[in-house]
């Protein structure tokens, strides 16, 4: 798999001067488990960029031209070259429609500003448009997820399409005694972020409070503002990493934007080092804590009011440094987890958008239908499947390996298994499969699939499995080696014990409920007024329906104990043992 990064044209993916697009792209894919698949795309006059894999797009401006335009074929020519599967465009809805018309790739677009702000995304046409061309949407906020839906309708269909996912700050070890007297002040500094109140308020803090220090790091060429005192230290712009540190002897940080912030990653960085952000209600800003001081209404004197509060009680300063440190969880770990899976489902998508689009597929579909046993195990998981198949308008071969096995056996086949890998590749040859799914077929050989993929390199391969394999269930290591032999093979597996409760991974697996299907369950039961209370079957063995004479079982003892203690007006409805 391939995936390459666009950032906007002018964003600097730099150590000195990255911005916070930059910032947040170089998190994550020093963090994703696709980390060696990424290409960063960009244009900088920096010559030292924050990660190896970037390619810069450099080109002599042309005045006669867009630049952007320009930008945009320049990323097209790399990416003619190297197809890749996902394209990631960061904040540049512009750029969609030209880059779905020259490439087949998967689209996943970032939004980190206003959408109804941004050329491509402002007019509700321009926003049908990306649901049509966008495979996948992220956006740093429900805020700006909000923003987006405004006067769109009928999003039921596609709001798979749409994930929140918040800018990441790593969470370093804090030592809560070396915090300082220090009031942080970190962006442009402009009207826009508050500056102007910000620098009126400071100014008479560290007057009435002179233990007290302001730092401000920043810069604004375009506006000036004048505020002095020898307490208040004006850093000027500084690197990303030269902040952070800061941050960790900072005891309050104020980020207070008069506009609508997307989000406002001061204050998720202010969290990340237990510096008590006070924010302003604005955008997306109360989403990076639910433990930061909100100001409704910014003033000179309500921002005072709310420093000074901290300033005098000291034990609310310093619990809700802890608290903001330890509630903090948006590290690049958890966010680029969250990405890769968004990343994991859309290619999904694009192995079975012929399923989503009603399209008929071949499936030869292997499992154990129990042919032999004369109907007692024909209410299996294996024909729910099947039947779903079918109902899906899907062309199923279907095979049983088991039996197969069963009547195939001979001196020199003495398991049967030889007959069936080599009938499941002549299988392959004459019915031409485009999905082989198999579901415990244990007897199939590594070697059978390997085969196959080398005859048709578009094929894929599923596996479902039911037996539990967490690790204090019954069987846990012969069940596990069932299902992770193959898992190498499969492009995607479904299993019946949530992959996250496990204590080993397999790549594209999910989780599936127990099936039914509705020729199968047919009574009806939770529509009406039972005449048992309780229902529990029992065997040895898959619906034998007995026990083994001589063999103990503590389903059973406890059962038994079930019935002597309960409360004699329950109906119990128990099968498979004492008769």
């Amino acid at each position: 798999m391939k995936i390459s990064i666009l950032l906007p044209y002018k964003e600097n993916f730099s150590i000195e001067k990255s911005g916070a697009v930059s910032l947040f792209v170089n998190d994550i894919i020093k963090n994703s488990q696709k980390k060696n698949l990424f290409t960063v795309y960009g244009k900088t006059d920096e010559k030292k960029f924050l990660d190896k894999r970037y390619i810069n797009l450099n080109f002599i401006n042309n005045l006669f031209r867009s630049n952007s335009n320009i930008y945009i074929n320049k990323f097209l020519e790399h990416e003619k070259k190297i197809s890749s599967d996902i394209i990631e465009i960061h904040n540049r809805p512009a750029y969609v429609k030209k880059i779905k018309n020259n490439v087949s790739s998967k689209l996943i677009l970032y939004f980190h500003n206003d959408p109804l702000s941004m050329n491509g995304s402002k007019s509700i046409k321009d926003r049908e448009n990306l649901i049509l061309n966008v495979d996948h949407f992220i956006f740093n906020s429900e805020w700006s997820l909000g923003r987006f839906k405004i006067g769109l309708s009928n999003l039921d269909s596609c709001k798979f399409k749409f994930s929140v996912v918040y800018q990441s700050v790593n969470k370093p070890k804090i030592n809560f005694k070396k915090k300082r007297n220090i009031i942080s002040f970190i962006g442009k500094l402009n009207r826009a972020k508050g500056y102007d109140v910000f620098g009126d308020s400071i100014v008479k803090i560290l007057e009435k409070y002179p233990s007290w220090k302001s730092i401000v790091i920043g810069d604004e060429p375009r506006e000036k503002h004048f505020f002095y005192h020898k307490n208040l230290i004006k850093l000027g712009y500084k690197n990303h990493k030269f902040i952070l540190k800061k941050l960790e002897e900072t005891s309050i940080s104020i980020i207070c934007s008069t506009w609508n912030e997307p989000l406002g990653r001061a204050s998720l960085e202010a969290c990340s080092r237990g510096s008590v952000p006070i924010i302003t209600n604005k955008g997306g800003l109360p989403e990076t804590s639910s433990s930061a001081i909100i100001i409704n209404e910014l003033s000179v004197n309500n921002l005072f009011k709310e420093i000074e509060n901290l300033i005098l009680n000291k034990k609310l300063l310093q619990k809700l440094q802890v608290k903001n440190y330890k509630e903090f969880k948006f590290t690049p770990n958890l966010i680029s987890k969250k990405i890769d899976q968004i990343r994991k489902s859309i290619l999904i998508e694009k192995n079975i958008n012929i399923l989503r689009n009603n399209q008929k597929i071949k499936i030869l579909h292997i499992t154990n239908f129990n042919e032999r046993y004369n109907g007692r195990l024909h209410y299996n998981t294996g024909r729910r499947i099947n039947n779903g198949f079918i109902r899906n308008n899907h062309t199923v071969f279907t095979l049983s390996d088991r039996d197969l096995i069963h009547n195939s056996k001979k001196i020199t086949d003495i398991s049967g298994s030889k007959y069936l890998n080599k009938k499941i590749l002549k299988i392959n040859d004459i019915f031409k499969p485009e999905l082989i799914v198999i579901g415990h077929a244990d007897n199939i050989s590594i070697d059978t699939f390997r085969k196959i993929r080398e005859s048709n390199k578009n094929i894929k391969f599923s596996q479902w499995f039911l037996d539990p394999v967490s690790k204090n269930g019954p069987d846990f290591k012969k069940n596990k080696d069932r299902y992770t032999t193959k898992s190498e093979y499969m492009d995607t597996s479904f299993i019946t014990t949530s992959p996250d409760a496990l204590n080993f991974k397999v790549k594209n697996s999910f989780f599936i409920p127990n099936p039914c299907d509705q020729s199968f369950e047919i009574l009806n039961n939770h529509k009406k007024n039972p005449i048992n209370d309780l229902f529990f079957a029992m065997s040895h063995g898959v619906h034998r329906g007995t026990l083994k004479v001589g063999k103990s079982d503590k389903r059973e003892i406890f059962l038994s104990k079930l019935i002597r203690q309960a409360d004699k007006n329950i109906k119990f409805d128990f099968y498979g043992f004492a008769n």
